[in-house]
């Protein structure tokens, strides 16, 4: 099986975000062009920047995002100087609609995976979060990947909008002939943190029955599946990936940050200044990896406090997960 993304200990992602220019309104888009830019990086910047990494390119995998890449005109490009490069894997992140005719500009031995977002397992459920649409180009844009030779996966972002159709997600994954399955938590970040907006995020007892059922049932089908713990019991050992993993998630204005639910807030750890990588000052996000707290995650309990729940003697009930450390499933 062909190499892609890893949410584990010891791993190097690199998640370029060459543009934040999308076709779509997702209700939980976590672009936030405020923090993050609006320009698109011209091919040259794109090429510098990902020579930055070059020392970790043999065990880096590079995840190009947008918004939404194909967009990008040269994104091609963009994938052949990864790929020459060394990188240890090269993957596109996209809504399905493959603008400037990306699958053939590029060949299967350039691009490990498309990994294609679908939030729903019926056209009404991911029409609603996604677009109108959005449901039947997705499908069609996988079907003709597959034909096509090319490693798919496909994103499956938790919401309290979609969670009802997840199981009914098992059966589409086989009919499209999916290899990986990433099953995403929706973040506090971008769209939905604004004020007055809808609550997205699923209750930890939903969560819990539901996820890793599912997962396994999918897993069965010989499909492998990654999937976020989430909530870890207060005998757990939490671990911050900012400490056992490196990822870089780049921004076209130059930020790049380690924690993606840093992203809203300027607390980047480097920034590309002259095209030249460098560490941004204190206080910022690596301060907050070593600290050692009973909720687990930091930035949680900065940003997301409503996820945890208190004992009446004023401990935490459960741990929140690093969402960047997930459980994979996968029988052979």
């Amino acid at each position: 099986m062909k190499k892609t993304v890893s949410f584990s200990k010891n791993s190097t992602n690199v998640f370029f975000h060459i543009l934040t220019k999308c076709n779509l309104n997702c209700r939980h888009c976590y672009i936030n062009r405020e923090q993050h830019g609006e320009n698109t990086l011209p091919l040259s910047t794109i090429e510098v920047w990902l020579g930055a990494f070059a020392e970790k390119s043999n065990i880096a995998n590079v995840i190009f995002l947008g918004g939404e890449p194909t967009i990008h005109p040269d994104l091609s490009f963009a994938i052949k100087k990864a790929k020459n490069m060394g990188y240890n894997s090269i993957t596109v992140d996209t809504n399905g609609y493959l603008f400037n005719d990306i699958l053939s500009r590029v060949s299967p031995d350039d691009v490990d995976y498309f990994s294609f977002s679908l939030d729903g397992a019926t056209r009404k459920t991911n029409n609603m979060i996604r677009g109108e649409g959005s449901y039947d180009k997705c499908i069609e844009g996988i079907r003709k990947a597959v034909s096509m030779g090319f490693g798919t996966s496909l994103i499956y972002t938790v919401s309290s909008a979609n969670i009802h159709e997840l199981e009914m997600m098992v059966p589409l994954l086989d009919d499209l002939n999916i290899e990986r399955f990433f099953v995403q938590v929706i973040g506090i970040r971008g769209k939905p943190a604004q004020i007055n907006q809808e609550k997205l995020q699923v209750s930890r007892s939903e969560w819990l029955s539901i996820i890793p059922d599912v997962a396994e049932k999918v897993a069965k089908r010989g499909i492998t599946v990654s999937y976020p713990k989430v909530f870890l019991s207060s005998e757990e050992t939490f671990e911050c990936a900012g400490l056992v993993a490196k990822n870089y998630f780049i921004f076209p204005n130059g930020r790049v940050y380690r924690c993606p639910i840093c992203e809203d807030f300027p607390l980047h750890s480097m920034i590309f200044k002259d095209n030249r990588l460098v560490n941004t000052g204190k206080i910022n996000e690596n301060d907050f990896f070593h600290l050692n707290i009973p909720e687990g995650c930091v930035m949680n309990k900065l940003i997301q406090s409503e996820n945890l729940s208190y004992k009446s003697n004023g401990t935490p009930e459960y741990k929140i997960a690093c969402c960047l450390l997930k459980e994979e499933i996968r029988f052979n």
